[in-house]
């Protein structure tokens, strides 16, 4: 009963942020970009929050309790890319977005920055969010289904339903304010149990204990689980670091960027989110790894590997602790997912109901617009999602790897050379879209078996960089638009 009481004291006070949000939400810049007033804290919080997802708590959880440690170069390279889009494209975009006609969305962005092509721009950006984004959604609404499926004994229907439904109320209701806030409480939560679990098992055996279990379990699967380089090919690796890439063309973190309201905060919240990040993926890692011990010297079998650190908290934690842990790994599905429905919003809302349909539609209309597309890209997503046998991280993965390649490459040429052509920009972000979806089975027809295992990631986004830097050769800028350019760019200067 604790546990039930703890769960739903949760989702109580989110949804209680979500009425709050809704009062406070004056216009359509409020619902999108919270007014761009998001100081450093909650801008670090809502980025790293928004980020993890519930690929943070379950999907890389299950990869370390499944192949050990030669999982956990992903979270190098995570680590390694977000430190960088903090260093390199943060302040920037702040401020070069806010000079390019105030744009809330990054279609928005592409179209103001590459006038001569901003029909095309905007069509196709948005329509590769959209695409992108809906799978990525599918993800959220698999693991926070899992969830209630393994707290509740539901089956996976009901829980799905239920898990979607929790998340789309506050977003449907308070928009990029609610999220914001919440995001700030859910990443409390998610450090809080990451760091938990793990020292339970330390409290639990002794390390020479957790090795001796690890070693038993090896000589069973043999695969030496303390090993990083285990069945790791130099493909292996470059392909994990590399999603560190991804950082630079994720909307919805690049979105709480735009909304800072200061470069000053941005570097303030670089510190906090880097910090807050290193810690997170450790942990993470370590609730893998110590939880295949635990099972392993309990002789336990877990069914589904994703799902260690829910079965984890259910063995060692009282009810009350149980409750608040749980209601972290719905955290971390809810402000993820959260943040995609409000960016598919935007992009329908701002880039094609206002841009193609109703140029001149008020505020107040683009917000229930707005609401209204976070409820038909969530039926969309649901949908995606029934099959019960889905993971996490596939669909994490293939969505991280289309927006990093496509849109990556063309936001940081975008802040950093003011020489890339209109036509450039489009051609280089459809080049990088059409790689990552191709990739993989062309690899595999022409029986290229080892660079099929190569992440997407990778030959999109240097395909993506390759036709925008080449295709600027041959299509110079248009004057006005490289006098635009510099001119952001003199008000950047000024303002760091």
């Amino acid at each position: 009963m604790q546990i039930y009481i703890t769960f739903g004291l949760y989702l109580l006070i989110i949804l209680s942020i979500g009425f709050y949000a809704y009062y406070s939400t004056k216009n359509f810049d409020d619902y999108i970009l919270g007014g761009r007033k998001m100081g450093s804290f909650v801008t670090a919080m809502s980025a790293g929050a928004s980020d993890m997802s519930g690929w943070l708590l379950m999907g890389l959880p299950g990869a370390i309790f499944l192949s050990g440690l030669s999982e956990a170069w992903i979270a190098v390279g995570l680590t390694i890319g977000a430190y960088m889009n903090y260093r390199v494209v943060a302040g920037r975009l702040r401020i070069f977005t806010e000079k390019y006609n105030n744009a809330l969305t990054l279609p928005e962005f592409f179209a103001q920055r590459f006038p001569r092509q901003k029909k095309a721009l905007k069509i196709i950006s948005s329509a590769i969010i959209l695409f992108f984004f809906t799978i990525y959604c599918a993800s959220g609404v698999v693991a926070g289904a899992k969830l209630f499926q393994s707290f509740l004994g539901l089956d996976y229907s009901t829980a799905l339903w239920l898990g979607a439904f929790a998340t789309i109320s506050y977003t449907f209701i308070g928009g990029y304010l609610a999220v914001s806030w919440s995001d700030t409480i859910q990443a409390s939560l998610m450090i809080f149990a990451l760091l938990l679990a793990p020292i339970m098992v330390l409290l639990h055996f002794s390390w020479d204990d957790i090795q001796n279990a690890l070693t038993a379990k090896s000589a069973l699967t043999n695969i030496p689980y303390s090993n990083w380089l285990h069945n790791v090919s130099g493909i292996g690796v470059i392909s994990a670091l590399a999603w560190g890439l991804g950082y630079f063309g994720q909307p919805h973190i690049l979105a709480r960027f735009m909304a800072a309201d200061s470069v000053a905060s941005l570097e303030k919240a670089r510190r906090i989110g880097i910090t807050w990040m290193a810690i997170c993926l450790g942990s993470a890692v370590a609730v893998g790894y110590f939880g295949l011990a635990y099972f392993s010297a309990e002789g336990i079998e877990l069914t589904n590997a994703e799902t260690v650190f829910i079965e984890l908290t259910k063995a060692l934690f009282n009810p009350w602790i149980v409750g608040i842990v749980l209601s972290a790994i719905l955290a971390a599905v809810m402000s993820t997912l959260s943040a995609q429905l409000l960016m598919c919003s935007a992009a329908i809302t701002e880039d094609f109901y206002k841009g193609f349909l109703r140029k001149n539609a008020g505020s107040r209309e683009l917000v229930w617009v707005g609401r209204g597309m976070v409820l038909v890209i969530a039926l969309v997503a649901i949908a995606i999602a029934q099959d019960p046998n889905s993971k996490v991280m596939g669909l994490v993965s293939y969505a991280w790897a289309g927006f990093g390649a496509t849109f990556g490459p063309v936001v940081i040429l975008s802040l950093f050379n003011r020489n890339i052509s209109s036509k450039a920009a489009l051609w280089g972000m459809i080049s990088g879209a059409i790689t990552v979806v191709a990739w993989s089975p062309l690899m595999r027809f022409l029986g290229w078996i080892d660079l099929s295992n190569l992440y997407e990631i990778i030959p999109g986004f240097l395909m993506c960089s390759f036709i925008t830097i080449t295709s600027s050769l041959f299509a110079q800028a248009h004057p006005k638009v490289i006098e635009q350019f510099d001119e952001a760019l003199a008000e950047y200067e000024s303002r760091r």
